[in-house]
């Protein structure tokens, strides 16, 4: 008995070594590694033969007027009012170009007219007005080995948009994510693919901040798209800002492929991407979304609801791209799966009234946590395009206060 005794003490001590050798071994990511472009990002307004950049603000008598934008500087925007070419002001801008003659938008005629000059900051959203959108999981290849997905998922966010100079509170205990995305508008409600055909386009630049609390507590990794987790970590105040232009291109599949995006934080470079590296276009995704709207199947607030309520993509909803590579979520490693095996085998195991995956994820949340590599109060995110201009979110504390140490505006 004394021999067995010793057997099963060396054997658990060998288990354990080994498991403290897997723990201290494991690796530490502090965010998904993203390729990078070798030169420097040119941004620019598109030229009036490619596409018309159209930007909303808000005229002397407080109505939503439109401008069509000239250059910019980066901090200020020049162009022309749309009323002077004629067209209507209706507080939608694709409607509002589509009141005018296109043909009449001419770098000679647009030099008649009285300049109009803007600060970034004095921008309202390019996103149309609507509070739900339609969001897309893992439509960069890249990303979606991140993320371990096999297919392209759409989900319905729920945000109301922000502008190109604004900010997002940190919660405490929250993980903050960023991702940068494509979106797109319409003139019109989207009902079928030939409404999509025949639509106005406008395309700008956009923000998608995440909660990956949420993502870890509610989505099922081995089935993303089973509509739980992504509308509750991905909506709510803050989490969907705007570029300051809309491009309307003439040919937009063009267009868009060239497309360059980017995202740093602090200034570090974060992510780098072509939206010709979408595996669905914006067609593809409309027609996808249009093919998923029949069922309330998508968890958000404690209750399922439907993608969309009236069986299209409304002209006051967005249509989003996903993002690519380099976003800060990686899975559990082996050391917060070992750590939260141990916690519940001294907890009690199955007595213990908690379930050996669900105290893993709070061992994950809580290493996170502890690592502070998330987004914390004070950094700044820029995401930067080629020919939509730029975004730039503070974040602030959850009194709204700018914190101390990494960045600031």
């Amino acid at each position: 008995m004394r021999r067995i005794a010793k057997v099963i003490a060396a054997v658990l001590l060998v288990m354990a070594a080994g498991l403290a050798l897997a723990w201290v071994t494991s690796p530490d990511p502090r965010g998904n590694p993203a390729s990078f472009e070798d030169t420097p990002l040119n941004s620019r307004i598109a030229p009036l033969a490619e596409a018309i950049t159209l930007a909303s603000y808000r005229s002397v008598d407080g109505t939503a007027a439109t401008l069509i934008v000239v250059d910019s500087d980066g901090e200020r925007v020049f162009g022309v009012d749309l009323t002077a070419l004629g067209a209507d002001r209706t507080g939608d801008p694709l409607r509002d170009l589509a009141s005018v003659d296109r043909a009449a938008i001419t770098a000679q005629a647009l030099a008649s007219k009285p300049l109009v000059t803007l600060g970034i900051s004095d921008l309202l959203p390019s996103a149309p007005g609507g509070y739900r959108h339609i969001g897309v999981g893992t439509n960069f290849p890249e990303h979606a080995e991140e993320a371990n997905s096999g297919s392209v998922f759409v989900f319905p966010k729920f945000a109301s948009a922000t502008p190109a100079r604004t900010s997002i509170r940190a919660r405490p205990g929250v993980l903050l994510d960023y991702e940068v995305e494509l979106c797109m508008r319409f003139d019109r409600d989207i009902a079928t693919l030939q409404d999509f055909d025949a639509a106005v386009k406008g395309i700008f630049l956009c923000g998608d901040f995440t909660n990956r609390n949420a993502l870890v507590e509610l989505a099922d990794p081995d089935n993303l798209d089973s509509g739980y987790g992504f509308s509750d970590a991905k909506s709510g105040e803050g989490s969907f800002p705007t570029g300051p232009f809309i491009m309307v291109p003439r040919d937009w599949q063009q267009m868009v492929g060239d497309l360059r995006m980017t995202t740093s934080v602090n200034g570090d470079p974060r992510q780098d991407a072509r939206a010709r590296e979408m595996t669905l276009d914006f067609r593809g995704l409309a027609e996808k979304a249009l093919g998923d709207m029949e069922e309330p199947r998508f968890l958000y607030d404690g209750a399922f609801v439907k993608l969309s309520d009236d069986r299209r993509i409304s002209r006051e909803a967005t249509l989003m791209s996903g993002t690519s590579e380099g976003v800060i979520f990686a899975p559990p490693t082996r050391a917060d799966i070992i750590e939260g095996m141990v916690i519940y085998a001294l907890s009690g195991g199955p007595l213990s009234g908690a379930g050996l995956v669900e105290t893993i994820k709070q061992r994950f949340i809580a290493n996170e946590l502890e690592s502070a590599h998330f987004l914390q109060p004070g950094d700044v995110i820029r995401h930067d395009s080629s020919v939509l201009g730029s975004i730039e979110v503070m974040v602030v504390t959850e009194a709204g206060d700018q914190a101390s140490s990494t960045g600031g505006l």
